[in-house]
């Protein structure tokens, strides 16, 4: 983005309308830090992201004459005066947030929804917005235009009604039409990556956690957790026709309606061994927050082909805030990474991203450094949805990072064949040299 182009803040009223301020420039935040946005941070707003406001927040910019930080309590006069409100960005997926939205999140009183709060502003030149995000997957399969409703809800009822014994079947048919996951319509569709969760149960307490929030001060979680675990037959009903005939077919353990996988290693491997039974085709991958070593090697053995372990941050100091494990250690997660790698799974890291957490300098030397020590093939750098305060807060965090942008620049210059990405592979495309050279992406393919 060149460096003459005018950001703009854009500030909502109590209804949820939505301005461009027109003497307020776009601020950011790193951490709880305000800063100016650097050219390479923005991009166009990509098609399917969405605006919302921060309840109750009033938005901070910078005086576009001045250049003096300005928090905005009220709008202007000649709008009618009242409330304003911050604005957020959600982007579509493949985009990694570089900035949290400026916004005075001390004055607010209600903890945020689990969304991934990014900044946004209104470009004069262009007449459209601008996302503080970049882009780290070519992936357009996730894009919301595949994800035509009117057209899945028929698939979904014809397969519950086709297997009505299956109780997998009617959680994904549940997460596909209430709770709009586009890995569970995937399914319905016959196409690319499938969901297969099974464990109800989790051994950490995340703050964030999308599936569980059972202490009265946090915000609501955003679906209901599995309650059962499914037998080795619903399984493979899911699972083997799906690899056996869908395109690009991946099915993944590890959803965001359910606990941890790992505990269910026992009956996730006897599956496993089934699938690969009847059919050699397809990528079976496990998400995970990989606490329990052996289990790894259970799963390696029965026939998974790549995993994908969770973490906030490569310092247990800040990982043991956010997950608050219980009966496992920071340690048994590097462990298990390393045992994966091990065995020959690809290996990725969910990195769940946060500006002034994961550009930091500490966290991105200690990155760096497992990244080379155990051998990881791909970061997904994912946004971390969760109320900034909250997070920094329980963090117990101070100062600021070097920015996203320079933070993912660097760590590709020092290991040029780390991988980024946003969405899990498929086997055949574990290793394809475009993604090792061509950085950093275009926000537009």
């Amino acid at each position: 983005m060149s460096q003459q182009k005018t950001i703009l803040a854009v500030i909502a009223d109590d209804t949820g309308e939505v301005f461009e301020h027109p003497e307020l420039l776009l601020a950011g935040m790193n951490g709880m830090t305000v800063c100016h946005p650097e050219a390479d941070e923005l991009i166009p707003l990509p098609e399917g992201s969405r605006l919302f406001t921060i309840p109750g927040t009033p938005p901070i910019g910078f005086d576009r004459h001045s250049g003096k930080q300005k928090t905005i309590d009220s709008l202007p006069e000649s709008w009618g005066g009242g409330p304003a409100q911050a604005v957020s960005a959600f982007t579509t997926p493949a985009f990694t947030r570089t900035l949290l939205p400026a916004a005075a999140y001390d004055k607010k009183n209600m903890e945020l929804t689990l969304w991934s709060y990014t900044a946004v502003g209104w470009c004069v030149e262009e007449e459209r917005f601008y996302v503080a995000a970049v882009r780290v997957d070519r992936n357009q399969q996730w894009e919301p235009e595949h994800f035509d409703d009117r057209i899945l809800e028929p698939l979904v009822r014809k397969r519950v009604a086709e297997q009505p014994e299956n109780r997998l079947i009617k959680q994904l048919s549940r997460c596909a039409l209430d709770y709009h996951c586009f890995a569970a319509k995937n399914l319905f569709f016959g196409r690319w990556e499938a969901p297969l969760p099974c464990s109800p149960a989790c051994n950490a307490h995340c703050i964030g956690c999308i599936s569980l929030q059972d202490e009265p001060e946090t915000c609501q979680a955003s679906q209901d957790r599995l309650t059962f675990v499914p037998t080795v037959q619903e399984l493979c009903e899911v699972a083997i026709p799906h690899l056996q005939s869908a395109e690009n077919a991946i099915v993944s353990f590890g959803q965001g309606c359910e606990g941890d996988p790992i505990l269910q290693a026992d009956r996730i491997a006897d599956s496993v061994r089934e699938m690969r039974r009847q059919t050699s085709r397809g990528t079976i991958n496990f998400n995970s927050n990989a606490s329990i070593p052996n289990a790894i090697d259970k799963l390696a053995e029965a026939g998974i082909d790549s995993i994908r372990i969770s973490l906030n941050s490569v310092q247990e100091r800040f990982y043991n805030p956010y997950y608050r494990p219980t009966a496992y250690h920071f340690k048994d997660v590097i462990e298990s990474a390393r045992r994966a790698k091990q065995h020959g799974l690809f290996t990725m890291l969910n990195y769940l991203v946060f500006p002034g957490i994961t550009d930091r300098e500490d966290e991105i030397e200690e990155l760096l450094e497992l990244v080379e020590n155990i051998g990881i093939d791909m970061i997904q750098m994912r946004n971390l949805s969760i109320d900034p305060q909250l997070y920094w807060k329980s963090l117990g965090a101070e100062g600021s990072g070097i920015g996203m942008k320079k933070m993912l620049d660097r760590v590709k210059n020092e290991i040029p064949r780390l991988q980024y990405g946003y969405f899990n592979r498929t086997k055949e495309n574990f290793y394809p040299q475009e993604y090792e050279t061509d950085w950093p992406l275009p926000a537009i393919l």
